[in-house]
């Protein structure tokens, strides 16, 4: 049994005749006789009673007839689904990223992409990059934003942001008149650091040891309200990429470039390698890829 077959069945119940469903299928009534004949070769029973001059339903016609409305319907509502997930008219993308991407890109990104794509749903989830990278991995989130590095053996790895971080201190700080700093007069300093599923702490401890100590770590967050803040109250010393530094209270704190060496954050987007994307999230990907180097 073919969707075709049960079209044709449902004109003549409609038009109660052939000759007129025929005509309005453009078929032959040769044709539509043929295909419900067979319909009730496989049901092995008569669907209609033909007299002379009219058809009615038999018993069996009358159930065929309302379950292949019902399968019609079904059809059509898949296929108007289908349209709207194609044309983006609907979905849900559910994204991954540190709390410092939503201040500094979020907000003017997805305004961009739901003028655009008024109809589809954004989950958000901050979390630290090295849990973002393991929740992209295992399907839960569709995308993230990470800093590098990540795998390229498991994820595609999409550019997106390049800056140097910069050193973030009170100013009454003793460091504080310096036009820049070398990485190695912070060896004494006690540093706050972001949360140890944050890929940035990991990268500022890597750099710290490559340059000849340990840092100190005075307090670890996931909030980097609550690591400014500190900064503030000349708690410790923080690194930040430049944008953001640029966010700071100026009035108590004050951004110092950091040279030898300097600490590039890369930030990039992933997706887990050989697993089907949504149209939604590949509508995401693409806008983000055209209109990204204007977020910056």
């Amino acid at each position: 049994m073919e969707l075709r077959e049960l079209k044709y069945f449902i004109a003549v119940v409609k038009n109660k005749s052939f000759t007129k469903a025929a005509e309005d299928l453009h078929v032959t009534q040769p044709t539509l006789s043929k295909v419900v004949k067979s319909l009730e070769s496989e049901f092995d029973a008569a669907l209609f009673y033909r007299y002379p001059r009219h058809i009615e339903l038999t018993d069996v016609g009358e159930i065929v007839y309302a379950q292949a409305l019902k399968m019609l319907s079904i059809v059509e509502e898949l296929d108007t689904a289908l349209e709207d997930v194609l044309q983006m008219k609907k979905g849900t993308i559910k994204i991954g990223m540190p709390p410092l991407i939503g201040i500094l890109y979020l907000p003017k990104l997805l305004k961009g992409f739901q003028e655009r794509y008024p109809h589809i749903s954004i989950e958000l989830v901050e979390r630290g990059a090295n849990i973002i990278k393991e929740l992209v991995a295992d399907g839960v989130l569709d995308i993230g934003f990470v800093m590098l590095p990540a795998d390229e053996n498991d994820f595609q790895v999409i550019p997106f942001a390049s800056q140097d971080l910069m050193l973030i201190i009170n100013k009454s700080h003793h460091l504080a008149g310096s036009k820049e700093i070398s990485l190695r007069e912070l060896a004494n300093e006690r540093m706050l650091l972001f949360s140890q599923d944050f890929t940035l702490h990991d990268r500022i401890k890597q750099e710290c040891e490559q340059a000849g100590f340990t840092p100190q770590i005075a307090y670890e967050s996931s909030q980097w309200d609550i690591i400014s803040q500190m900064v503030e109250y000349n708690l410790g010393i923080a690194m930040f990429p430049k944008s953001f530094a640029e966010k700071i209270n100026q009035e108590k704190v004050k951004a110092i470039p950091i040279v030898k060496p300097q600490i590039p954050w890369e930030l990039v987007l992933i997706a887990k390698k050989d697993r089907y994307m949504s149209h939604a999230t590949r509508g995401l990907i693409g806008f983000i890829t055209s209109s990204h180097s204007n977020l910056e």
